[in-house]
């Protein structure tokens, strides 16, 4: 009987050191940091300059773009890498480091990552001038003026808003950003492959 009890208390321990390992596993599983995905919805928030506070999408390429920061990836990445990554690039804006607070706004539509929905087909464009983030930029099809300048961060203080060009092949469009801004027509017209987009430097007095 000694033996047979000794065996069950045996046993028991066994049982519950095997329950807590698990219970650990699991806790150490739901630990893990989540990882930014490409449709993705971001709150920025810098405590230090709220104009710079803003909701930014994931584009499908994996990529945000925030007004002094630039354009950064994001996809694959958890939301500290990303705090760190902005606190970093905004860092010469201001006297002291920034505070930089990023959050999960809104997840991607979970039919994408199913693959139900296929993402968007990308197009390349280019970005001249006193953009926030000049250089080349994946934009999904059909992508209108007004969020090609939302995708290039907007501009710096010392562009001309007002004179902004689309060169599309030998022909020059120009562009007034506070008419876009108030509603007007071009703020709809679809970008296409190849598209720059000439943002010039203001004059004196302009």
């Amino acid at each position: 009987m000694r033996r047979l009890s000794a065996w069950k208390t045996d046993n028991l321990c066994r049982i519950a050191l095997l329950c807590i390992g698990m219970v650990l596993g699991a806790s150490s599983l739901t630990a893990q940091p989540y990882h930014i995905r490409a449709g993705d919805v971001l709150l920025i928030e810098v405590l230090e300059d709220p104009e710079l506070n803003r909701s930014v999408l994931v584009t499908p390429d994996g990529r945000i773009s925030v007004p002094m920061a630039g354009t950064m990836r994001a996809s694959g990445q958890p939301i500290e890498a990303i705090q760190r990554g902005l606190a970093g690039r905004l860092d010469a804006a201001f006297t002291n480091p920034p505070t930089v607070f990023v959050s999960v706004q809104r997840l991607a539509d979970p039919r994408l990552e199913a693959g139900v929905m296929t993402q968007p087909k990308l197009i390349s464009i280019y970005v001249m001038g006193e953009a926030n983030s000049p250089g080349m930029l994946k934009v999904p099809k059909n992508t209108n003026v007004l969020q090609a300048f939302a995708a290039m961060g907007g501009f710096t203080k010392f562009a001309a808003i007002k004179r902004i060009q689309l060169r599309r092949a030998a022909t020059i469009i120009p562009l007034n950003y506070r008419q876009i801004e108030a509603g007007a027509q071009e703020a709809h017209m679809q970008l296409r492959e190849g598209d720059v987009i000439v943002v010039p430097q203001r004059r004196l007095f302009e």
